[in-house]
C-alpha cells in the first residue's frame, strides 16, 4: 500500500508545484508551452538515448515483452473505432490511442512495481516497447496527419523524412545502435546529456500542472465522450486483457502474472500531455485522461495488487 501511495504522492507534488505556478502566473501565459517544447526537443531526447543505451535490450526480450506489445498495442486501438464512429478530428484520434495504451511507467510504474514485486526490473519491457515502438510512432503520426487546423496535407516527401525530423524517433534509433552495438559513450559526452535527461519529467509534470490552473472541469466540452471512452480503456479493459493474455494464453501466474497486470493498470502517462501540447493536437483531452486515469488508478491497482499478490 504504501509504495503505490508514495509513487502518486511524489507525482502529485510536482504537478501541484505547477498548478502554484500557473495560478501565480511566475513564468507568463507560455509557461506550459515552453516547458512542453523544452522536454518535446532536448530532454525527452536525452532521455530516451540514455535510457536505451544503458539498457540490455536482449535481457528484456521475454514473455514479459510480448503481453506489454500485445496488449498495449491493442487497447490503443480499441479507441480508433470509437473516434472513427464519432467522426473525432485525425489529432483527437491520436491523442485518444495513446492515451488508452500508454501507461505511465516511469513515474509510477518503477515505484509501484517495487513495492508490489520487489523487483523494480519488471517495468522494464514496458519502458522498451514505449520508448522504442509508441512514442516515436504516435509522435510522427502527430506530425503527419491533417486536421490540426494547418489546412495542408502533408507531401509524401514530408510522410518519408517524418521520422528523421522527429527528435524522439532519432534519439530512440540511436540509444538502440549503442546498446545493440556495446558502445561505450565517453564520460565528457555522457555527462552533459544526462544532466539534461533530468529535466524531461519535472518539466512535462510542471507543465501539465501549470495546464491545470483555469483548466475546465475534465470530461466537460467536445471531447468529454472521448475521455471517457480512454478511461474505460485504460482502467478497466487494458489490465483486463493482460491479465487474460498473460494468465489465460502464456499461462503466467505468480509474480510474472501479477506484473503484468500491474503495469497495465497504470495510468496514461503524462507524457501524452506534452506531446500533445508540443503538435497542438486535442490538448484537453490528454490532459484531462492524465488526470482522470490517474485518479481512477488508485483503487483499481489496490484491487490488483491484493487480488493477484
Amino acid at each position: 500500500m504504501a509504495g503505490v501511495l508514495e509513487g502518486f504522492l511524489v507525482i502529485g507534488v510536482v504537478v501541484g508545484v505547477g498548478y502554484l505556478l500557473g495560478r501565480q502566473r511566475v513564468l507568463g501565459d507560455q509557461g506550459a508551452r515552453v516547458l512542453s517544447r523544452t522536454a518535446f526537443f532536448v530532454a525527452t531526447p536525452a532521455l530516451l538515448f540514455t535510457t536505451l543505451a544503458h539498457s540490455d535490450v536482449r535481457a528484456v526480450l521475454s514473455s514479459a515483452l510480448v503481453v506489454t506489445a500485445v496488449t498495449s498495442s491493442l487497447a490503443c486501438l480499441l479507441f480508433v473505432p470509437v473516434a472513427l464512429a464519432r467522426r473525432r478530428p485525425a489529432g483527437e484520434t491520436v491523442v485518444g490511442s495513446m492515451a488508452s495504451g500508454y501507461v505511465n511507467a516511469g513515474n509510477l510504474g518503477i515505484p509501484i512495481v517495487t513495492y508490489v514485486l520487489g523487483n523494480p526490473a519488471a517495468v522494464a519491457p514496458v519502458l522498451l516497447f514505449q520508448l522504442a515502438v509508441l512514442t516515436p510512432l504516435f509522435t510522427t503520426l502527430m506530425d503527419v496527419l491533417p486536421g490540426d487546423g494547418r489546412g495542408e496535407r502533408p507531401s509524401w516527401w514530408r510522410l518519408v523524412l517524418a521520422p528523421a525530423r522527429n527528435p524522439i524517433a532519432v534519439a530512440t534509433a540511436l540509444g538502440l545502435i549503442v546498446s545493440a552495438t556495446g558502445l561505450r559513450i565517453p564520460g565528457p559526452v555522457a555527462a552533459p546529456v544526462e544532466l539534461i535527461a533530468d529535466l524531461a519529467v519535472p518539466a512535462m509534470l510542471l507543465a501539465f500542472g501549470i495546464s491545470l490552473h483555469g483548466a475546465r472541469r475534465p470530461g466537460t466540452g467536445d471531447t468529454g465522450p472521448s475521455l471517457w471512452w480512454v478511461v474505460a480503456i485504460k482502467n478497466v479493459a487494458h489490465p483486463l486483457i493482460a491479465w487474460g493474455l498473460a494468465g489465460g494464453l502464456l499461462g503466467l501466474s505468480g509474480p510474472p502474472l501479477l506484473a503484468a497486470v500491474v503495469c497495465a493498470a497504470l495510468p496514461t502517462a503524462q507524457n501524452v500531455f506534452g506531446y500533445a501540447m508540443r503538435y497542438d493536437r486535442a490538448v484537453a483531452l490528454a490532459r484531462d485522461a492524465s488526470l482522470t486515469t490517474t485518479i481512477v488508478s488508485v483503487p483499481v491497482l489496490l484491487v490488483v495488487a491484493a487480488a493477484l499478490a
